[in-house]
């Protein structure tokens, strides 16, 4: 299992950089190799992606939604992915945006120490961050947004 941090500043309130991360179909036009993701239903998500060079498709069910604060998830089939978004108010035009995951890297124990060694993982979020600010800076504001909330504990 890898676990993944990082955090960016991006040059929007909280309320937009939230509203665009809630706009799951969207994160094809920032998220690295993520071909497409389909919202089921308010906590169900498809996702189809190129992952260490192989297409994989998986199912994510969102644990906990808490507008302009946080989005959790955890994946349902597929390789395990869990992780929680949290949206951080610095200024009025300033929000930090920190993701935290934990991810099964490829299989394989040579899959393994190329994650672990070379930080795909981390290199992959890190970029994906830069790609949602330059994303949200550019437009100014969100294509859409979902304000419900969502809590299951197990």
């Amino acid at each position: 299992m890898t676990k993944v941090e990082e955090t960016i500043d991006v040059a929007v309130p909280v309320r937009t950089a939230y509203n665009q991360w809630t706009q799951f179909e969207e994160f094809p036009r920032f998220m690295e190799g993520v071909k497409q993701v389909r919202q089921v239903d308010d906590t169900h998500l498809e996702w189809q992606a190129n992952v260490g060079g192989r297409e994989q498709s998986w199912r994510a069910e969102i644990t906990e939604q808490t507008p302009d604060q946080r989005v959790a998830w955890v994946s349902t089939s597929g390789a395990h992915n869990a992780g929680v978004v949290n949206f951080h108010y610095l200024e009025p035009e300033r929000t930090a945006v920190s993701v935290t995951m934990e991810v099964e890297p490829p299989a394989g124990a040579v899959g393994n120490a190329a994650d672990s060694a070379l930080g795909v993982t981390a290199r992959r979020v890190k970029g994906d961050l830069e790609r949602f600010k330059e994303f949200i800076e550019s437009r100014g504001s969100e294509t859409g947004a979902w304000r419900g909330e969502v809590s299951k504990h197990n």
